[in-house]
């Protein structure tokens, strides 16, 4: 019995072992069929899925590309004041897909946006649940980095209370955060801390970071660098690799431009044009106003200015030319009226604007006819107030006639007679000659962007007749930019040497090294150095006795010409007013030319409204330029300059009397051709060693009244009367309005 018991006992053991041995093998082959079939379905998964599972994992990654742009490099005055630089600026991005990750990180994102930058939320919610896998939206364009920083305060106060409230919280009760889903794209924008400020010179960039108008477009590529970028790639074993190229940035200007003297020069032409704004006619005081100044010994140009001017920084701004009507009225016209009227206004008038120069153009006649031996100086000429020249009567501008000049009171009165005669005697082909020897219808190749070609509003030799040989020997008939006899007249009085004028004078790379200098190149001698120094000479005593004695300022000897034409057509109404000089008269420095195209006036042709800017310029900045006085000075005049200059000049004259009571300026003692005989002047007596005296009889027959600087008769004390007409002939061979004035009077 206990034997058959325990042989049961086995036998019941065997068969649980088998049947647990059983169970374990059948299980162990369902894992395995399980994860037959589940490999099975994995294969066929990546069999037939596999882009679409690369692309979701690949998605994940940042391997994008990413532009780094480079910053456009800075124009710098001659002292280093910034005239023009680019400022750092951020987009906002939005990427959905980011944000979404958790949907918890919605709302607290999109409370930020709203909060920080403004923005609707209601719209910004809106975008969201419509285009819920965009990756790149564009939120606000070019905020600051103080706006920037605002949001990131936020985001980092925010985040560091969601993490201890999450590390505390259930799962349901969780804060959401502010990811990278919100993020800043980086860009540079121009911008220009004088507004104003030289803008006709300087330009401006368009949104495409490329220059438009002066220097920014004429040294568009040096300005501009090479944008960067930084991409991420899969290398061949599928890892990601990350790899950046740095931006290069653009090369820096050092321009020319003096900012100190650039700002003196648009103060006096702003201060012309809110004096004379709607006195005639509706409108600003001119219609153009152009001022240059350059340094007569090297090309350099440290101011050029023009009016009507814009806000560099809002360069579409029309709000303080125009009505808003009439803005709307444009823009209804189409885009080319309402671009005409922009570019009118960016136009730079000083480069390319060209205009009938006028009597200016009588220093380079004369300069001619000297050089070529065709007048030596000892010369003479009667004025009877009219010429016949070809079967035309042109008109001297003083009607009565000058009587008899010599050179010298030729070009300090302005005679057209005279200067007719002059062109005679040069000829056609020596005029024309050295009229492209000055530069006369050729471009300067200054370095600013617009200048014309004028070739073919100049005279050649075919075209050039005997009426018009007359009219262009005082400057009408044919046509000039300002930087074209700017140029010219350098060469006149520095001893003949021709520089090219230009407006940067170095380049420096971003860090700071000098890639390249500009230097001063002479592309010629137009004169003798002897021609030029009797120039100087002729064109002092025209200031000092002549129709340019309102543009002296006190204390200062300078020579120069003024200039007064009249438009086409020639009917009374329309003049061109100028004036071009030098300072100071013994030994040059600069060289200054004021132009006002149409001034708002009833009476237009008065070159006196250029020489009265000229010489509240020059008595500022030839002070600023530590150039000393040359003469003494008047009590009325030290009192004029006081109420200018403040207090500066009274120091500088109270420093200057120390070295005796003769009037000596730093410069030493004037020369006694450059002494002015205050009281021969108030007698009537010519200075000019009675260069205008009547035929015959010895007594000059207009002198210039000392208070006024007009003609007037020697005898009565009238004013000479003045025209700026002839009778009959082409609308070339016009009169010039090249009359002697001063302040307030005719040309």
């Amino acid at each position: 019995m206990a034997v058959q018991k325990n042989r049961k006992r086995k036998f019941k053991n065997i068969n649980l072992q088998k049947v647990k041995t059983m169970k374990l093998a059948v299980m162990m082959l369902i894992i395995l069929l399980a994860f037959a079939g589940l490999g099975a379905r994995l294969y066929f998964l990546t069999r037939d899925n596999r882009n679409d599972y690369q692309k979701k994992i690949l998605s994940h990654l940042d391997y994008n590309s990413k532009t780094l742009p480079f910053k456009r490099g800075s124009i710098l005055d001659a002292n280093g004041t910034i005239l023009a630089a680019s400022e750092k600026v951020y987009n906002v991005v939005l990427d959905c897909k980011v944000m979404l990750d958790d949907k918890k990180n919605e709302e607290p994102m999109l409370a930020a946006l709203s909060e920080c930058f403004g923005l609707d939320r209601a719209e910004l919610s809106k975008y969201v649940r419509d285009n819920p896998t965009s990756q790149y939206y564009v939120l606000k364009r070019r905020i600051s980095y103080d706006e920037r920083q605002v949001f990131e305060d936020y985001k980092k106060e925010y985040n560091e209370q969601a993490k201890t409230h999450n590390a505390k919280a259930a799962d349901s009760e969780r804060m959401g955060m502010i990811n990278d889903g919100i993020w800043f794209d980086e860009e540079y924008i121009r911008r220009y801390p004088n507004n104003r400020l030289a803008c006709d010179v300087i330009g401006f960039t368009g949104t495409d970071n490329n220059g438009q108008f002066g220097l920014e477009e004429y040294y568009n590529d040096i300005l501009n660098g090479t944008n960067g970028r930084e991409y991420g790639y899969l290398n061949d074993d599928a890892i990601l690799e990350r790899t950046t190229v740095a931006a290069m940035d653009g090369n820096t200007l050092v321009s020319t431009i003096d900012a100190n003297i650039q700002a003196i020069v648009e103060k006096y032409i702003r201060q012309f044009n809110d004096e004379h704004m709607n006195e005639f006619r509706d409108g600003l005081g001119a219609y153009n106003i152009g001022f240059i100044v350059m340094d007569c010994n090297n090309g350099n140009v440290l101011s050029m200015a023009s009016y009507p001017d814009f806000d560099l920084n809002n360069p579409r701004d029309l709000t303080g030319y125009y009505t808003q009507e009439q803005i709307e009225q444009l823009q209804e016209e189409g885009d080319e009226a309402y671009y005409e009227a922009l570019n009118a206004l960016w136009r730079n008038f000083c480069v390319s604007d060209t205009f009938e120069p006028g009597s200016t153009v009588k220093a380079l006649t004369l300069a001619t006819g000297i050089e070529t031996g065709r007048i030596v100086g000892n010369e003479t000429y009667e004025c009877g107030g009219m010429l016949t020249v070809a079967d035309h009567d042109i008109n001297c501008n003083v009607t009565s006639g000058h009587g008899t000049l010599d050179v010298s009171g030729s070009l300090g009165q302005s005679c057209n007679v005279a200067f007719m005669k002059m062109g005679e005697a040069i000829g056609v082909k020596n005029l024309v000659q050295f009229q492209r020897i000055f530069g006369i219808g050729l471009k300067t190749n200054i370095d600013l962007a617009g200048e014309p070609k004028t070739e073919g509003v100049v005279y050649s030799e075919d075209t050039m007749r005997a009426a018009e040989l007359a009219t262009a020997s005082f400057g009408q008939g044919y046509n000039v930019t300002m930087i074209e006899m700017a140029a010219a007249f350098s060469s006149v009085i520095n001893g003949g040497y021709y520089y090219e004028p230009h407006m940067v004078s170095k380049i420096i790379n971003s860090n700071g090294d000098t890639v390249r200098n500009i230097e001063p190149r002479v592309l010629k001698q137009t004169i003798s150095a002897t021609t030029s120094e009797q120039m100087r000479q002729y064109l002092y005593l025209a200031v000092a006795e002549g129709t340019g004695r309102s543009a002296r300022p006190a204390g200062y000897a300078i020579g120069g010409k003024t200039g007064t034409a009249e438009m086409v057509p020639r009917d009374k109404t329309n003049y061109v007013v100028s004036f071009i000089g030098f300072a100071p008269a013994d030994d040059p420095q600069i060289v200054v030319y004021c132009v006002i195209d149409r001034p708002n006036v009833a009476d237009q042709p008065h070159a006196s409204y250029a020489t009265a800017i000229v010489k509240n310029v020059l008595t500022e900045v030839l002070p600023y330029m530590h150039i000393g006085r040359t003469e003494e000075m008047t009590i009325t005049e030290q009192e004029e300059a006081d109420n200018l200059l403040g207090n500066i000049i009274a120091e500088e004259n109270k420093d200057n009397e120390d070295d005796g009571e003769n009037g000596d300026g730093e410069n030493g003692d004037a020369e006694d051709g450059d002494k002015k005989d205050d009281e021969g002047q108030e007698n009537g007596d010519a200075e000019n060693g009675g260069s205008d005296e009547d035929a015959g009889t010895g007594k000059p027959r207009y002198i210039v009244d000392p208070d006024t600087g007009e003609l007037i008769d020697s005898e009565t004390g009238e004013k000479a009367e003045l025209n700026y007409n002839y009778d009959g002939g082409s609308a070339e061979a016009q009169s010039d309005a090249g009359a002697p004035e001063g302040d307030g009077s005719a040309e």
